[in-house]
């Protein structure tokens, strides 16, 4: 167990660490290219949908042939993604490069894979806490990453920064050697109760899966927005680039505390609890953000606030989904409800770039995140969590 925490919380801090700075370079790219920021904007979200869209079928992978291979063949494709990244001229090829490479790679590289694995070696009375932990550790990468990534910017030059980061990916290939499961051969695949047509059809069919789709929706419209477009936002209002490396950072250091305890909390109350909480805790932060006057000490504030609440929807949603319909297919399932979470950041990262370039303003968005925030809130309320009656099946 301890084999398989330590290997997947260092590929989601790589993964996601690297992903969280992107909006670092909206500014960079878009001056550069002389590019718009929806086309910036654009090629996030479309990453944002092809990684919802990929981690189904990555998912389904990891279930079949085990996570090793699926994590090898991520890395691999992040590498190359972020080279393209770095290298693109046209808005096409950067849309092809970072919006659907990368993509991809964070399928294969992210939270359902690894979920998957936790959720097979970890014993039910423990999973929400391991959950917990590669969550916390994916909030690690941010605060980790981030500055690091500025850092780099700076010194170096937007270009040759991805192509370190490009480099640094190739250290998630002997990491998942960590993730190998002697379960899964070509040969003897394990045994399924179900097929994934009847696994598939069960959940979406259920009604509390439903809801955990909706609600994580939301999750995924507001912390892209959030991760893409404070930056821009903040240097709007003449606060400085530093202000958003440290912002940023915070969000990272706060959410591994927010996601830690969220997991911890999942193993002790009802987890829909947690999560009303946190949607409806994020709506009250994002309006006091906008009310008080702008400075670099309520941007901090905030970012703590929002780093306790950032990821932590994470454990609590993924363990509901373990305990509702079993392990065997979890990457599969975790992977549908990342996809609507990836709705909502296409939505949230496009519109973001869209009504500021119609509008100038980022107003109209913070109000929607808002609204959304009280929406989910609610639909979490009536999620069941036990798990689900199936008919025997015949002998």
């Amino acid at each position: 167990m301890t084999q398989v925490l330590v290997c997947g919380a260092a590929i989601v801090t790589l993964s996601m660490g690297i992903r969280h700075g992107f909006g670092l370079w909206l500014q960079p790219v878009t001056q550069a290219q002389d590019w718009t920021r929806e086309t910036f904007g654009f090629a996030l979200a479309l990453q944002n949908l092809t990684w919802g869209l990929s981690g189904i079928f990555a998912g389904m992978a990891a279930d079949r042939f085990g996570a090793f291979r699926v994590i090898v063949i991520g890395a691999l494709f992040y590498a190359v993604g972020l080279c393209g990244m770095a290298l693109a001229t046209t808005p096409l090829t950067f849309m092809l490069t970072t919006g659907v490479l990368i993509g991809m790679a964070q399928a294969g590289t992210t939270y359902a894979v690894i979920y998957g694995v936790i959720g097979r070696n970890v014993p039910a009375e423990k999973r929400s806490w391991a959950m917990g932990v590669a969550a916390a550790a994916g909030s690690f990468g941010q605060f980790l990453m981030v500055p690091t990534e500025g850092f780099l910017i700076t010194e170096f030059g937007w270009m040759e920064a991805l192509m370190v980061l490009a480099a640094a990916c190739l250290l998630m290939l002997p990491l998942a050697l960590g993730l190998r499961e002697s379960s899964f051969t070509a040969s003897a695949p394990p045994v399924r109760q179900q097929s994934i047509a009847e696994a598939l059809r069960e959940a979406l069919r259920y009604p509390s899966f439903q809801l955990l789709m909706a609600g994580y929706f939301v999750c995924g419209f507001q912390v892209v927005f959030i991760g893409v477009h404070m930056p821009s936002y903040l240097k709007d209002q003449g606060l400085s680039p530093q202000v958003a490396s440290y912002a940023l950072a915070l969000i990272g250091l706060f959410n591994v505390f927010g996601t830690y305890a969220a997991g911890a909390l999942g193993q002790k109350m009802p987890r829909r609890f947690i999560l009303s909480f946190i949607y409806f805790a994020r709506a009250v932060a994002i309006s006091v953000f906008l009310l008080v006057p702008l400075s670099p000490a309520s941007v901090y504030l905030f970012s703590a606030v929002m780093g306790v609440l950032w990821l932590s929807t994470v454990p609590p949603t993924n363990a509901t989904i373990a305990q509702i319909f079993g392990v065997a297919h979890l990457s599969m399932l975790g992977g549908f409800v990342f996809f609507s979470h990836q709705l909502g950041s296409f939505m949230g990262v496009w519109l973001g770039g869209y009504l500021y370039d119609l509008t100038g303003s980022y107003d109209i968005v913070w109000y929607i995140a808002i609204a959304l925030g009280v929406l989910a809130g609610l639909v979490n309320l009536p999620v069941r969590e036990q798990p689900i009656e199936r008919a025997p099946r015949p002998a």
